[in-house]
């Protein structure tokens, strides 16, 4: 499998995106995405001298003060005590509690292990580590410690090797990029961790407490480092300021590898030439298509993410019948959810509803070929067995932000729950409202109050029961709004005497001219139009033939839902409106209703006849 990390990084924000093709000469999918922006970068790795606020034994954890808007969550588990070993764990009645292990306000060295996550604070461990290319050390540990995503006989051959290389002090993790590595690397690296131990204990020293004493490297070195195997071809950097960094990090620690990494010079945008923006935007979408026609659905939740897999147009080929078809579908979806785990980064509790199959050996197949996908996977993930519903369970490591968290934010109307309340329903509660200050003030006869389109419309339509709120209070309501507006936006912007408040309320005046866009045909007259100001509607009179158009228009009667324009300079306007009893006006309104205007306007026109109020 080629592999290829590409980096993008300008002056607010930092994108690395590591490609993967599965045949030679395939097609490279975008297999893991990290971006970082100023002001948002991830504090996982970063060693802070904190002062301990609260421990509470009824949860058996500390919330420790390290400087940031939240405090850290410390869990006994993670405590090590002065003598640097390990406090004994908590279980059954043995170790000891918290609260006699640390002390509010005494000053404590800690490392992050988790990004503060949505209203959560940052996950803290007194385990200090220093992360190297090959090498992870602990200064208060012991002993040399393995990844176990090496094989057997290799993790032996650089167990035994570090072994010989290294008596202490401290303890080492042995990485995955490790795998063939040199006694000559080991001891270079040694050599370079035990500088930065020194140095992190000098700033442990002068700095007072709360306040960053390490800081993590940047995004482009952390992932390089940590993923920049054997197996990948080369790392392209379109930034000179990140390729010295990384090329300094590897020529300190593998000198190797530096050949691998090159600089971007072209003038077409390197993310635009590998198509990584439309990858970016894919992880938005909530519907992912597999090849066979089939698709996921991918549904988010505060403490878990649900894929559902359905078999849209894929009917099957061949002579499988249903089961054939089925097993074809959940195997690709097996295979493309845990890309899109990796691609979206998505942690915590996720819940896979695949397809119900009849035969084991099918479910069988379908999770061989999930948890094969995950072994690429460098974050950490348990599965579950098919439960008899057909569902697959399981987690996965979630230490930062993923990217659909960096590039969106909460909906400030729905507040991320998806739904916003109907127009209808802000209406019945306007209508409660409405009846409240018109008792509430008894001094004024009209009121003016800011609505959404939407919602006026549902208040002026002669079935909402305004009319009859008015006629029993004797007070008289206008509304004012655009679309811009919440849908539950219910404010009241004045009250006072009928004309005052109309004056303020109806965006035009009789004779008044504005130039409006016709918007579409009368709906019960072809020959005349209708066009819309601030959702405010207007029928022109003889306006049919200037569809698509800007025209002046000349306004000739006006009321609370609508008015009656017509074009200047036409027989039309001088006749325009009817009599003196305003049955036209009333009719044009009542099929205004009847096609359900869009509600209130306010008081800006759109118009270039210099007319603002």
């Amino acid at each position: 499998m080629k592999k290829t990390i590409l980096v993008s990084a300008d002056r607010d924000e930092t994108r690395v995106a590591v490609l993967e093709s599965k045949t030679k000469g395939g097609k490279r999918d975008v297999a893991e995405l990290y971006i970082e922006r100023r002001g948002r970068r991830s504090i996982v790795g970063n060693i802070y001298k904190g002062k301990v606020d609260n421990a509470l034994p009824g949860i058996e954890a500390a919330f420790v003060d390290i400087g940031l808007e939240r405090n850290g969550f410390l869990h006994v588990d993670e405590i090590v005590m002065p003598n640097g070993e390990q406090a004994p764990r908590r279980g059954r009645g043995s170790g000891r509690r918290i609260n006699e292990l640390i002390k509010s306000g005494q000053e404590i060295v800690v490392q992050v292990v988790k990004d503060p996550l949505k209203t959560k604070g940052a996950r803290l461990s007194m385990n200090v580590s220093i992360a190297g290319r090959y090498l992870v050390y602990a200064p208060q540990g012991s002993g040399v410690g393995v990844s176990r995503r090496l094989s057997d006989s290799e993790r032996d051959r650089l167990r035994k090797m570090v072994d010989r290389t290294y008596k202490g002090p401290g303890g080492l993790i042995v990485r995955t990029a490790a795998h063939g590595a040199k006694k000559a690397d080991f001891v270079r690296e040694i050599g370079y961790l035990h500088k930065l131990n020194e140095v992190l204990g000098r700033r442990t020293e002068q700095t007072k407490a709360p306040d960053l004493v390490f800081q993590e490297a940047d995004l482009p070195v952390r992932v390089l480092r940590d993923v920049f195997l054997s197996d990948f071809e080369r790392a392209t950097i379109d930034s000179p300021k990140q390729f010295e960094r990384v090329t300094g990090f590897f020529q300190r620690t593998a000198p190797e590898l530096v050949d691998g990494v090159e600089l971007y010079k072209d003038k077409e945008p390197l993310f635009e030439k590998w198509g990584i923006d439309e990858e970016i935007e894919s992880t938005l979408n909530r519907r992912v298509d597999l090849p066979s026609g089939g698709y996921l659905i991918i549904d988010y939740a505060e403490a878990l993410t649900v894929i559902d897999v359905n078999s849209g147009s894929f009917t099957g080929r061949g002579k499988g019948g249903l089961e054939e078809t089925i097993t074809r579908v959940n195997t690709e979806a097996a295979e493309e959810a845990v890309r899109q785990l990796r691609l979206r980064d998505i942690g915590g509790i996720i819940v896979i509803d695949f397809i119900d199959m009849a035969r084991a050996r099918n479910r069988d197949k379908m999770l061989k070929t999930l948890r094969k996908a995950l072994d690429a996977d460098k974050s950490k993930s348990y599965v579950v067995e098919v439960s008899p519903l057909g569902l697959v369970e399981m987690t996965r490591q979630n230490v930062t932000d993923g990217v659909r968290e960096i590039l969106t934010a909460p909906c400030p109307t729905c507040e991320g729950e998806g739904v916003v309340l109907s127009a209808e329903t802000v209406a019945l509660e306007g209508l409660r409202k409405l009846r409240d200050i018109a008792a509430g003030d008894r001094g004024s006869d009209a009121f003016l109050l800011r609505v959404h389109p939407k919602v006026a419309a549902a208040l002026i339509d002669p079935d909402s029961g305004l009319a009859e709120l008015e006629s029993e209070t004797g007070k008289q309501f206008h509304f004012e709004g655009g679309e811009a507006l919440s849908i539950d936006i219910f404010e009241l912007v004045e009250a006072g005497g009928r004309e005052e408040i109309e004056e303020r309320a109806l965006p035009f005046k009789v004779g008044e001219e504005v130039l409006v866009k016709i918007d579409e045909p009368h709906m019960y007259n072809p020959d005349d139009a209708v066009a819309r100001v601030d959702s405010y509607t207007v029928s022109v009179t003889g306006g049919g033939r200037f569809v698509g158009e800007r025209k002046l228009v000349r306004i000739e009667r006006v009321e609370r839902s609508a008015a009656v324009a017509s074009l200047p300079g036409t027989e039309a306007s001088n006749g325009a409106g009817g009599g003196d009893d305003g049955s036209e006006l009333e009719s044009a309104t009542s099929r205004s209703r009847r096609r359900g205007p869009r509600g209130g306007r306010g008081r800006s026109r759109s118009t270039q006849s210099g007319k603002d109020e």
